[in-house]
C-alpha cells in the first residue's frame, strides 16, 4: 500500500513536471515567432536545460524524498520555466531601445545554480529536525548578514541591500528570511505556551504580556533599523510580517495580531516621515500620476514615474493582453526585469495571465500550509508556514507595489524576476518544503 502511494505521487510529479516543461518550451517558441517571425534559434538548447532542470530534481525527489509533495516541485519549475520566457521576451525590447546585453542567459545559470542547490538539500538534509539543533547560530548568522549591505559603500537604486565581492554581488536578504523563519520555528516551539497561555485581556482581546514581548519588541526594533539604514522597505515588511504569522500560528492569539499591526503602523509613519528614500517611495504611491505635471507644481519627493508607466502597462493589457512581443514592457526602465517584471504579464498576457501568474503563487504557498497541516512534527510545522508564509508576503509587497496597492519595495519577484541570490533561495525554500513533507508523508504512511 505504502508503495503504491509512492508511485501515485511520483507519477503524478512526473506529469505535472512534463506539462510545465511543454508551457515553457510553447512561450519560448511563441516569443520569438512574435518578435523575429521564427523559431528561435536556441529552441534545442532551451528545451534540454528546461528538461534537465524538471528531470534532475525529480530524480532525486524519487531517491531521497519519495513521500514528498508532488505538486511543490512541479510548482517551482513551472514558474521558473515563465521566469526564462519573460526575461527572453524582455532581452529583445532592452536591446531594441537600450543596447542592453541579454539576462535570460545569465538567468538559465542561476536556474541551474538553484536546481543544484535544491538537490544538495535533499541529498545532504535527512531529516529537516536536525536544523532545530541551530537555530540560535542561524540567527547569528541572519543577523550579520541582514546588516552587512549597510556598511558597504554606495547604494542601488536608492536601497541598500546588496553585498558586493569582487564582480558578484550577493543579496543576503533573500537568505535571511529562510534563516529567520527556521530560528522562529525553533524559538516558537520552545515558547509557545508561555506566548499563548499568559496574558491580559483589553477590550476583549488577550494581549501577550510585557516579559513575552521582548522578542517582538527586538523584531521591530531591528526591522526599524533595517528601514533606516538599508532603507530597504520589502525586507523590513516581510521580516517583521512572518514573525507576526508564525506567531500567530504557534499561539493562535490574534493580541499578537494586533499588536504587530499596531508596531508596523507606527514604524512604519515614523520611518515614512523621517527618510527621505522611503518618504519618496510613499509620496509616489499616493500622487503616482502627478510625475506627468510640471516640476513646479508636483508633490515634494516625486522623482519616479515608473509606477505610473506600470500601470499604464496593465491598462492597456486589458482582459487577453497584446501577447508576448506585442507590447512596450521596456518603456518602465531598468526595473522592467526585476521587481516591475509583473507589468510585462499584465501587458501582454492581460488579466488572465496575471491571474494564473498570482493563482500559481497561491497554489504553491497553499501546499506549503498543507505540508504544515500534515506534519505532526512542531517544529515542521511552524517552519512549514513560515516559508510559505515568506513567500506570500514576498509576491505580496512585490505586486502591490507594481499595482498601486502599497508602496514599491524594490523586492525581487519569486522564480519570475532577474536575479540570483533570489532564485537560489527560493530553490532552497522549495527543498525544505519537500524535506519537510517527505517526513510528514512518512508518518502518515506509518500510521
Amino acid at each position: 500500500m505504502e508503495a503504491e502511494i509512492v508511485r501515485g505521487r511520483r507519477a503524478r510529479e512526473a506529469l505535472l513536471l512534463a506539462l510545465a516543461v511543454l508551457v515553457g518550451c510553447s512561450g519560448y517558441v511563441y516569443t520569438g515567432l512574435s518578435v523575429t517571425g521564427r523559431v528561435p534559434e536556441g529552441l534545442p538548447g532551451f528545451v534540454a536545460a528546461l528538461v534537465s532542470l524538471a528531470l534532475v530534481p525529480h530524480l532525486a525527489v524519487r531517491r531521497w524524498a519519495p513521500h514528498a509533495d508532488p505538486v511543490i516541485l512541479p510548482l517551482a519549475v513551472l514558474l521558473s520555466a515563465l521566469g526564462l520566457v519573460l526575461l527572453f521576451r524582455l532581452d529583445f525590447a532592452y536591446r531594441a531601445r537600450y543596447h542592453s546585453s541579454p539576462t535570460a542567459p545569465g538567468q538559465l545559470t542561476w536556474t541551474v545554480m538553484g536546481v543544484a542547490v535544491c538537490v544538495g538539500v535533499l541529498v545532504l538534509l535527512r531529516d529537516h529536525r536536525r536544523l532545530q539543533r541551530y537555530i540560535y547560530v542561524t540567527m547569528a548568522v541572519a543577523l550579520v548578514l541582514l546588516m552587512a549591505p549597510a556598511f558597504f559603500p554606495g547604494d542601488t537604486y536608492g536601497a541598500k541591500r546588496w553585498i558586493f565581492l569582487g564582480p558578484l554581488s550577493l543579496q543576503p536578504g533573500e537568505f535571511v528570511k529562510i534563516m529567520i523563519a527556521v530560528f522562529f520555528a525553533g524559538y516558537l516551539v520552545i515558547h509557545r505556551n508561555a506566548l499563548a497561555l499568559t496574558g491580559r485581556k483589553v477590550l476583549g482581546v488577550r494581549l501577550p504580556p510585557g516579559r513575552q514581548l521582548g522578542p517582538i519588541l527586538a523584531v521591530w526594533v531591528l526591522s526599524l533599523l533595517v528601514l533606516v539604514l538599508e532603507r530597504d522597505l520589502g525586507t523590513s515588511l516581510i521580516f517583521f510580517g512572518l514573525f507576526v504569522a508564525m506567531l500567530y500560528a504557534a499561539t493562535e492569539r490574534t493580541g499578537w495580531v494586533v499588536c504587530g499591526l499596531l508596531m508596523a503602523a507606527l514604524g512604519a509613519g515614523v520611518v515614512g516621515s523621517l527618510e527621505p528614500h522611503v518618504k519618496g517611495r510613499i509620496v509616489a504611491w499616493l500622487h503616482p500620476f502627478d510625475i506627468f505635471l510640471p516640476a513646479d507644481r508636483r508633490p515634494k519627493g516625486l522623482v519616479s514615474g515608473q509606477l505610473a508607466d506600470a500601470l499604464f502597462g496593465f491598462g492597456s493589457g486589458g482582459l487577453t493582453g497584446t501577447g508576448l512581443g506585442r507590447g512596450h514592457p521596456e518603456l518602465i526602465g531598468f526595473a522592467g526585469r526585476s521587481d516591475f517584471i509583473l507589468t510585462t504579464v499584465g501587458e501582454e498576457l492581460g488579466l488572465a495571465g496575471t491571474m494564473v501568474v498570482l493563482m500559481l503563487y497561491a497554489l504553491l504557498a497553499e501546499r506549503g500550509m498543507s505540508v504544515a497541516l500534515r506534519s505532526r512534527d512542531p517544529f515542521g510545522k511552524l517552519l512549514a508556514v513560515g516559508l510559505a508564509a515568506a513567500l506570500a508576503l514576498q509576491v505580496f509587497v512585490v505586486a502591490g507595489g507594481v499595482m498601486g496597492l502599497i508602496p514599491l519595495t524594490g523586492k525581487a519577484l519569486p522564480f519570475l524576476a532577474k536575479g540570483g541570490s533570489s532564485l537560489v533561495a527560493n530553490w532552497l525554500m522549495v527543498a525544505l518544503l519537500l524535506r519537510i513533507s517527505d517526513g510528514a508523508g512518512r508518518e502518515g504512511a506509518a500510521s
